[in-house]
């Protein structure tokens, strides 16, 4: 094993452990993973308790989940500015994005490559990223990432690259 993909699979392991995630469960119409046990992947990590993820929405239909980042002090990118910092809006596609992916796959998942293009500030709003699922296939998941404030204006897209090979 190559030492890039020795991290990445560190990474994953440290962010995912085995012993949280299920194993190799997969999303189908009638057998979706646990909402509760996206729930608790989100509250498992303090990172991502820190930028007041929620999940918002799950889609198995569709493929797409919704979550939610919480407007605070915590997201600013400066002191009473009320704007949020794009390394928050970056993290959350990302974020986004492999959630999606464990809510098809049913395991966590390590990045690849993602992209982000801000289109307007975001200030003083929750802000929602809608992540759907384009391609899950036998070693790469591609995710499509759209992020709007509460009131539905778009703020930002992404496109997120996951490998999807089981570890």
């Amino acid at each position: 094993m190559k030492p890039a993909a020795m991290v990445a699979l560190a990474a994953i392991v440290l962010i995912f452990p085995r012993s949280i995630l299920p194993q190799r469960e997969t999303m189908s119409a009638d057998k979706p993973i646990s909402r509760e046990t996206l729930e608790g992947l989100l509250a498992d990590s303090p990172f991502q308790q820190l930028l007041g993820l929620r999940l918002d929405a799950i889609d198995p239909a569709a493929q797409s989940i919704t979550i939610r980042s919480i407007y605070g002090p915590n997201v600013e990118r400066a002191a009473g500015t009320g704007q949020y910092h794009g390394g928050v809006i970056a993290s959350l596609i990302d974020i986004a994005g492999d959630f999606a992916l464990i809510a098809v796959l049913g395991y966590g998942v390590p990045t690849i490559n993602f992209r982000v293009d801000y289109l307007r500030p975001a200030a003083h709003s929750d802000l929602l990223a809608q992540a759907r699922v384009r391609r899950a296939g036998r070693t790469i998941g591609v995710v499509d990432i759209d992020v709007t404030n509460a009131d539905g204006r778009l703020i930002a897209l992404g496109r997120g690259c996951y490998g999807t090979q089981p570890g």
